[in-house]
């Protein structure tokens, strides 16, 4: 059974930084791209953030590029999301997520939104 499993979500001051990390288990970590989204209240899930196995590519949505980083420790089966500068219309539930394809096919996948699974979401308040 995989299971992926968020925290390091909070409430923190527009100007503030948190660290999102996502634990994965059932899978080999290392064969899988994995990704970011973000769900904030009455708006559609949007990827955020995606990174491939092998932490070569990596893409970012415009409205976080330069202020979020995403990283992967294979050996230790954890995606990390480095948020800084956060604004309040960051706000919003965030999710990590794994493709159904290995390798660059599922880097692809998850661009496309096609996701296989999903962990239970990690909330991040921006106050003003």
């Amino acid at each position: 059974q995989v299971q992926l499993v968020e925290s390091g979500g909070g409430l923190v001051q527009a100007g503030g930084s948190l660290r999102l990390t996502c634990t994965v288990s059932g899978r080999v970590f290392d064969d899988y791209a994995m990704g970011w989204f973000r769900q904030a209240p009455g708006k559609e899930r949007e990827v955020i953030s995606i990174i491939n196995w092998n932490s070569e590519t990596t893409y970012y949505a415009d409205s976080v590029k330069g202020r979020f980083t995403v990283s992967r420790d294979n050996p230790k089966s954890t995606l990390y999301l480095d948020m800084n500068s956060l604004q309040p219309e960051d706000t919003a539930m965030y999710y990590c997520a794994t493709p159904d394809w290995r390798g660059s096919g599922g880097y692809y996948q998850l661009r496309d939104g096609t996701v296989k699974y999903w962990g239970q979401g990690t909330q991040v308040t921006v106050s003003r």
